[in-house]
């Protein structure tokens, strides 16, 4: 994808979203964290059905290690892997509340320290919470940056470095948000809907078969 048509892409999504929002729920940065945290290899959807349940009683580090680890699966055992991602919460929050003053850290560093945070993790909430201009490629972004000829990468970290390099500035801290939600509801893994593509036009991805038609 060429620059010129890079900055058609992104006007283009602008125009469709201004203000695009993560669709987990959270309303603090420790819920934030929280919730990215139980949201590897799980939607958004499940997350916010357990945390909707979980946040009314345990909203900080604290409350959190106050349930215990079984108190805490029981909230959030309908999410996949939830007997790891609850041992890592837990290990989280007490190193919040003994080495952050219950205060969700604002570095890169410090997050990706927390057991459980990947870099993704870490990007997402520096991005979400902190209005960072960094970009987490899940596999959404991974697909599309790859996809579009936006960003062509092997790894997802490939595939951020170019990202960052070739997002125009003014779109950076928006980006993250327009490509995840472009990557779930139209540009989808097996069956990308490119003929209800607003931006089709600046992608590089030719589908197989013929559009449908319309009216």
């Amino acid at each position: 994808m060429k620059l010129a048509a890079i900055e058609a892409f992104f006007a283009t999504l602008q125009a469709a979203n201004p203000h695009p929002k993560t669709e987990l729920e959270y309303s603090s940065e420790f819920e934030l964290l929280a919730a990215v945290l139980l949201s590897a290899q799980a939607t958004d959807v499940g997350v916010n059905k357990a945390t909707r349940r979980l946040f009314p009683v345990a909203n900080t580090p604290q409350k959190t290690l106050d349930l215990g680890l079984e108190g805490l699966e029981g909230y959030i055992k309908t999410i996949g892997l939830y007997r790891s991602k609850a041992k890592h919460l837990m290990q989280t929050c007490q190193i919040l509340v003994e080495q952050h003053g219950s205060v969700v850290p604002h570095t890169r560093e410090a997050l990706e320290s927390l057991p459980g945070v990947g870099r993704k993790t870490a990007n997402v909430v520096l991005n979400v919470a902190f209005g960072q201009p960094t970009m987490a490629v899940d596999t959404h972004l991974f697909r599309l940056g790859n996809r579009t000829g936006l960003a062509p990468g092997k790894t997802p970290l490939e595939v951020e470095k170019k990202l960052l390099k070739r997002i125009p500035t003014e779109y950076m801290v928006n980006a993250h948000h327009w490509l995840i939600l472009h990557g779930r509801y139209v540009c989808q893994a097996r069956k990308p809907l490119c003929w209800q593509c607003g931006v089709s036009a600046y992608c590089d991805f030719k589908p197989k078969t013929p559009l449908p038609r319309t009216a």
